[in-house]
This record gives C-alpha cells, sequence and structure tokens, in this order.
C-alpha cells in the first residue's frame, strides 16, 4: 500500500525508483540483501517492507521481530555500507496510549503490543548505526488506493449488509498514504535525518472514522460503536491498542513551511481518486 504510493508520487516528481517486492527480495534472508545492495549500489532506500497483521503477531511474534526488527537493521546496515540514505517507517504502536495529547518525537516509548514491540526493535536497530543518514518515520492508521486497509473494508462490508461494530474508544490520526508518500519526499528534499511523526492533521476513533467513510461513500449500514473493553471480550485474540495516539505533526508542518492535509480532507480526496479509478 505505501510502496504503491511512494512510487506513483517518486515518478510524479521525475525518479526513476528500482521496486523490489517480497518475490524480489526477503528481506529476512541476509544473503539476498547484501547481494541486492551489491547489485543496485542505491543512493537512497526505503524500507516500507513489514509485518502488519496487529492481533496475528501476539501469536507469532518471531516473526513479527524478524520483518520489523532484524530485517530492519540488516537493511540499515546495507545501506550505510553504500553510503545511502536509509527511510523507515515505523508507527504510533511505540506508545502505550497513555499520554492525552499529540505525541512528540521524543515522548517516552512503551509499546503494548508484540507488533508495537517488534516495530520499537526495528527503529532501535537503525538507530544504533551512528553513522547512517536515517529517516525513521512514525505514522498511523495508514489506507490508501493499492493494498487492504480500513476504508475498503468498510465499505466492502456495508454493501454487503453485515452489522457494524467499531471501537470507538481509540484515538487516532487517519493517514492517506499519498500523503504520507509526498510529506516524505518533502523531508528528503530537506535533508532532513532521525525521528520524525508524519500523518495527516486532526484526531478522530475509528468510530467516527467509519462514519465519516459512509457520509462520503453514501452509504447507511447498521453501524453502532463498542469500547475496546467490549471488542476485547468478543474477540480475546486481539492485541491492545493504544487508547490515544496521535502524533504531533508540527515540526514537520514548520520543517516544510506547510500545514499537512486534515485527515477528512484526505479522506475526501481518496473517494476522488476511487471514483476516478473505480476502485469502490
Amino acid at each position: 500500500m505505501l510502496a504503491a504510493a511512494l512510487a506513483r508520487t517518486l515518478r510524479e516528481r521525475g525518479h526513476a525508483p528500482v521496486l523490489l517486492d517480497r518475490g524480489g527480495l526477503d528481506v529476512t534472508n541476509a544473503g539476498a540483501i547484501g547481494d541486492t545492495f551489491a547489485r543496485h549500489v542505491p543512493t537512497l532506500v526505503f524500507n516500507c517492507a513489514a509485518y502488519t497483521k496487529v492481533d496475528l503477531a501476539e501469536q507469532e511474534p518471531e516473526i513479527a521481530n524478524r520483518v520489523n526488527g532484524e530485517a530492519a537493521g540488516r537493511l540499515a546496515f546495507e545501506a550505510m555500507r553504500c553510503g545511502a540514505k536509509f527511510v523507515h517507517y515505523s508507527t504510533d504502536y511505540v506508545f502505550d496510549g497513555t499520554l492525552r495529547r499529540p505525541l512528540r518525537q521524543d515522548d517516552p516509548v512503551g509499546p503494548q503490543s508484540a507488533y508495537g514491540r517488534s516495530k520499537l526493535i526495528g527503529e532501535q536497530a537503525i538507530q544504533d548505526l551512528a553513522v547512517l543518514d536515517h529517516l525513521i518515520l512514525r505514522t498511523a492508521w495508514l489506507y490508501g488506493p493499492n493494498g487492504p486497509n480500513f476504508v475498503k473494508t468498510m465499505v466492502t462490508l456495508a454493501r454487503a449488509g453485515k452489522p457494524l461494530r467499531v471501537v470507538n474508544d481509540q484515538v487516532g490520526s487517519p493517514t492517506y498514504t499519498l500523503d504520507l508518500a509526498a510529506a516524505t519526499l518533502d523531508l528528503i528534499d530537506r535533508d532532513a535525518s532521525g525521528v520524525w511523526h508524519l500523518s495527516n492533521s486532526g484526531e478522530t476513533t475509528w468510530f467516527q472514522f467509519a462514519n465519516a467513510v459512509f457520509e462520503e461513500w453514501g452509504l447507511q449500514p447498521d453501524l453502532q460503536p463498542i469500547t475496546s473493553d467490549a471488542w476485547k471480550a468478543q474477540r480475546p485474540e486481539s492485541a491492545p491498542r493504544p487508547p490515544y495516539s496521535v502524533l504531533d505533526v508540527t515540526p514537520f508542518e514548520k520543517a516544510v513551511g506547510r500545514p499537512i492535509r486534515h485527515w477528512r480532507e484526505a479522506l475526501r480526496a481518496f473517494k476522488v481518486e476511487s471514483d476516478r479509478a473505480g476502485m469502490l
């Protein structure tokens, strides 16, 4: 989902990225990583590979750690060896969600899920490479034209006439992948480095987000709010999520000299994109 948005945005800005899918590079294979870097000798590397099945990670944390943690460190190491800038995407789930204000880059981390812990391992592995030129971009609640996501799921279920119960006590910021891709390149153009927070602005709950989706798509399903505790009681295998994980994007806005688009405006843009491409 994110890699496709980055590839599109890079091409629109006159670049010709080399794209490697899972078949082109198994990021858990150290030898394959070394061979790939030797073959391409990149100057800029985007790591969009990730294990993102948050609930399943509770049952298979070793796999999540291997993809989100160890592989990120290996990729970063090879980028350092060839002098490339390394761009890595992390998550709001590295926080515990107890602070009730937008989260800054230097706020204390405390992931509550196996997924969040695996992403933090990746962050730390990258930061341990002191001479590496890197960007770690924490983001949240991604949706976009490519790949499965919350917006597509909600529209599909609503059209199927399914009753929907959506959590209304987890607060965050939905993020449109094309906006994230553009913001990433804006930071690179300014030679930014270190940890940054990037999402669309504003905040909402998953229930309110679903409501907005249905308003944009003109749907009226049976939608009711539910608490995280009630959801957990119905699905005990589900992973804990931070109750509040809005990211502070003010440093980005100051760096690039413009505000980042509000999440509702971005959702409206995705609806236009979906109509144009016949996606939903």
